[in-house]
């Protein structure tokens, strides 16, 4: 058995719903009320990607970053 590790990005929604993706697979995403649930949605979501997809077809995970907007001048 095989160990990987992916990114996940983590966001609440304005019902302070946890959303979660996998920017390695295509529309790879779900949700959760509480943080632990949300984790454990992704990691069974991340497993049924990986059963439909071939190492050469994932995305290039790059990195995360902060741009600064500024707004109303």
């Amino acid at each position: 058995m095989k160990t990987i590790h992916v990114p996940i990005i983590i966001e609440t929604d304005e019902d302070g719903v946890f959303i979660v993706s996998c920017p390695q697979f295509k529309g790879c995403h779900t949700f959760g009320k509480t943080i632990d649930e949300a984790l454990a949605r992704i990691k069974e979501a991340i497993e049924l990607c990986m059963e439909d997809s071939h190492p050469e077809s994932l995305n290039t995970f790059v990195g995360f970053r902060e741009v600064e907007i500024v707004q109303g001048v």
